[in-house]
């Protein structure tokens, strides 16, 4: 699979470089009328059904009429997605507009394979996204993306258990001191305070502790910084949790704890929309959702989904606009009230009023990143992994643990 996926990477990089030597002048937005087709690639958000396809109607409609320009619209699987971009657009016959991911873009566009939007957005009101929103769009200074959606991790707590502690559910851990006073108060209890899947993705599990402590992963310019002061920080932190016993025994590599959860004997869950969704469908816990921990910084992990344009689209001003218009606030209010995922534009968050566990969540995007932005952001992850296994079974410190997830790290970039 290394090699095939090398073969495309190389496919692709030959079919960019001849289209951008056939003609020079096709990333510049045009002063003219737009006209011809485009092709939109995006994935099922829902599972499907009236209400996606309507939104997909009118959403293209509005585009379709502002532009003149017509669209074919095709609705890819989630499974495969990235073998499935790469060899169309290796192949020259992909889309012109595609939805990605975070950990996607930047390996997208560090190879060229991604139009530049800033000449295109000049007209188009960046001042209203949230900020956090346009982190995971932006590679070495150029804006690749657009965001239509966010989401905000944070804890969910079980309210009956923090009453049996003798605490306050309006009154939630605000930093890492006071989280850990409960989680102590919760184990003298007989409850765990805290879901930990080990066997996760590092998006929920180490990254919101490291940024919360002042530190970071990677920089784009391949600086390794999880072992400075905040990174150890934050393994000790993970450490401290474990050995004390606030989380389950297998925290060391499960995937989840929703039989304890369920079952009342966790205090509190990192979750999302898809938590609050399970949540209100099971109706068996009552529970309040905190604002994202603070130590240093307050900070939380959230993705980001944006749409992008190749730059290999035979009709690239017409993409570009498809991409503005997507995201625009109307637009936005259409796409996330179907896909109940939260809108990067402000001005389309009032979609949300009268709903109190949606507007919460929607009021931390700002505190939300979206992961590592790096083209070695997915590979890096088992790594640090392994290293953070390691130390929660004994077998290394804090500090040790995080020296070697940096070594693993500079090894893979050296690659």
């Amino acid at each position: 699979m290394k090699r095939f996926g090398l073969l495309i990477m190389l496919l692709i990089m030959g079919s960019l470089l001849a289209a951008c030597s056939d003609d020079e002048k096709a990333d510049a937005p045009t002063d003219g009328k737009l006209e011809g087709e485009i092709t939109v690639w995006a994935h099922p958000f829902t599972g499907g059904g009236e209400p996606e396809a309507k939104m997909w109607d009118e959403i293209i409609a509005s585009y379709e009429k502002e532009t003149g320009v017509k669209v074919k619209f095709e609705q890819i699987p989630w499974a495969n997605r990235d073998q499935k971009v790469l060899t169309a657009l290796a192949a020259n016959n992909g889309p012109d507009v595609f939805y990605a991911i975070p950990d996607q873009m930047p390996q997208y566009a560090d190879v060229g394979m991604l139009l530049e939007l800033d000449p295109y957005l000049k007209d188009n009101d960046m001042d209203d996204f949230v900020e956090s929103s346009l982190v995971s769009t932006k590679w070495k200074g150029k804006t690749y993306g657009l965001p239509i959606l966010q989401e905000a991790y944070t804890f969910f707590y079980n309210k009956e258990i923090i009453e049996a502690i003798g605490e306050d559910p309006e009154k939630l851990p605000a930093t890492w001191d006071e989280f850990e006073a409960w989680a102590k108060k919760a184990k003298e209890k007989g409850f765990y305070a805290l879901s930990y899947q080990g066997g996760g993705s590092m998006n929920g599990t180490l990254y919101p502790y490291l940024w919360q402590a002042g530190g970071d992963i990677l920089t784009e310019d391949n600086e390794v910084l999880i072992n400075n002061e905040a990174g150890v920080e934050a393994f000790e932190f993970i450490n401290d949790l474990y050995q004390n016993k606030y989380i389950p025994e297998d925290s060391i590599t499960a995937m989840q704890h929703d039989e304890l959860w369920d079952s009342g004997k966790i205090m509190a869950v990192l979750g999302s929309g898809i938590s609050l969704s399970n949540l209100l469908a099971k109706d068996n816990i009552e529970f309040v959702i905190a604002p994202p921990l603070k130590n240093k910084e307050q900070v939380t992990y959230g993705t980001t989904g944006m749409f992008v344009v190749p730059s290999n689209s035979d009709n690239k001003a017409a993409a570009a606009e498809f991409v503005k218009v997507m995201t625009n606030s109307e637009n936005q209010k259409r796409f996330n009230t179907v896909t109940q995922y939260i809108p990067t534009r402000e001005s389309a968050k009032d979609i949300f009023d009268g709903q109190e566990y949606l507007s919460q969540l929607a009021s931390y995007t700002q505190y939300a990143l979206p992961g590592v932005i790096h083209p070695k952001g997915r590979t890096i992850m088992p790594f640090i992994q392994a290293e953070i296994q390691a130390m929660m079974a004994g077998e290394k410190t804090p500090k040790e643990a995080a020296d070697a997830a940096a070594e693993a790290i500079e090894a893979e970039l050296k690659k």
